[in-house]
């Protein structure tokens, strides 16, 4: 037995059972082995099964059931639709929506539609020239005629109504228009209207006159308004003329506006035109309502000086969507300071009974004088000068 136990090392009583040496790095990459390998396994068998899909079967089940919703009934419409979305920037609201006791404008200007109404609201003073610029022509307002450039609405719809208006002091209280015509006839008249007379005094300047493009010049950078007088036809013409280039009733009714444009064209940065003589023309039913479609069409104001009562210049504006204006009182038909006077005082009592009144007068020595003084007394009292284009009547202002 001893020689059967003693190959196996049995026989010994003392020896130790011992692990083979092993290098500690051998060791270290043998775990780390040894972990890729349990950690591979244990994902390998915690893997979900994959379904099985049969795609083609799939398909023809997604086909069938659009056959079938192609089969049933659309579901009705809604009464009302959704609007469209805006781009930004832009109102969907109608211009019928806008308050009408406002001033509109459409912007950019000569385009319609929503991009049209991208502005609802503006102040109309905001297109009127600045009192720096106001000696100089607007070309966008203007367009070639025979004599010299003659005023039309610009392509963005201003008038020159709009740019070549003189801002009132004030808007409020007793207001009173005074235009003092003739400008242009006698140098020294003219001169002593620009110089002598308050900014807010309109004046008016003789189509036939002389240096009227110097005098407009100085008149505006002095701050004053103008009007171009028109030569029109009076009763008993050409027995009774106002000079050359007379607009006659049949020609105006005619639509013939040669002689117009020769007077229109003699001046430049004016609101509109005031007549001279004329009654026979703005008593005819035809001749009137042309010319006031005429003056529309070019954005021009028409004043009426009050001298004869068969006028139909108020309706015809109306009509023909011009604006207009109309004289209360002849301020000097007598040259007497006395007189003059007189007349301006019940100008300011009727101004007074009806919140503004207009009077018209001539460029002469006595009336120059008698206008400065009365002038400074009324605005001791409470009286508003003001240009004769804010008391017109306006139909495109809202």
């Amino acid at each position: 037995m001893d020689d059967l136990y003693r190959p196996l090392g049995l026989d010994s009583p003392h020896r130790a059972w011992r692990l083979p040496a092993v290098r500690l790095d051998r060791l270290v990459l043998m775990l780390a082995v040894g972990g890729i390998l349990g950690g591979s396994a244990a994902i390998s068998l915690d893997r979900p099964v994959l379904r099985q899909v049969d795609v083609f079967a799939e398909q023809a089940e997604r086909e069938a059931a659009a056959e079938m919703a192609a089969a049933l009934p659309s579901p009705p419409e809604p009464a009302v639709k959704a609007a469209p979305l805006q781009p930004l920037g832009r109102s969907s609201a109608p211009e019928d929506s806008a308050d009408p006791n406002l001033p509109t404008v459409s912007y950019p200007p000569n385009l319609s539609g929503d991009y049209g109404r991208l502005v609802p609201v503006r102040d109309p003073g905001s297109l009127r020239q600045a009192p720096g610029e106001a000696d100089k022509v607007d070309e966008a307002l203007t367009e070639p005629g025979e004599e010299g450039p003659l005023p039309v609405r610009a392509a963005d719809g201003r008038r020159p109504f709009d740019v070549y208006q003189a801002e009132p002091a004030s808007d409020r209280g007793t207001r009173i228009a005074i235009v003092v015509g003739g400008l242009g006839i006698s140098q020294t008249g003219t001169m002593r209207a620009v110089e002598q007379l308050p900014p807010a005094v309109t004046l008016a300047f003789a189509a036939a006159g002389n240096s009227l493009d110097r005098w407009m010049r100085q008149a505006r950078r002095s701050g004053h308004e103008l009007l171009l007088q028109l030569p029109m036809e009076p009763t008993g013409y050409p027995d009774v003329s106002p000079g050359a280039h007379t607009l006659t009733a049949k020609d105006a009714a005619g639509r013939r506006w040669r002689d117009l444009d020769w007077s229109l064209g003699r001046l430049t940065n004016y609101v509109g035109v005031m007549n001279y003589m004329g009654a026979r023309l703005t008593g005819d039913a035809e001749a009137m309502p042309a010319l006031a479609t005429e003056l529309a069409r070019r954005g021009l104001l028409y004043l009426d000086d009050g001298t004869s009562a068969r006028s139909l210049a108020r309706d015809a504006a109306k009509q023909a969507g011009a604006v207009y204006a109309g004289a209360d009182i002849l301020l000097d038909a007598q040259q007497d300071p006395d007189s003059i006077r007189r007349r301006l005082d019940a100008l300011e009592r009727t101004a007074r009974a009806g919140g503004r009144a207009i009077g018209v007068a001539s460029a002469f020595e006595s009336s120059i004088a008698t206008l400065g003084a009365w002038i400074r007394e009324a605005e001791g009292r409470g009286i508003v000068i003001v240009p004769v284009s804010a008391l017109a009547d306006d139909p495109e202002a809202r």
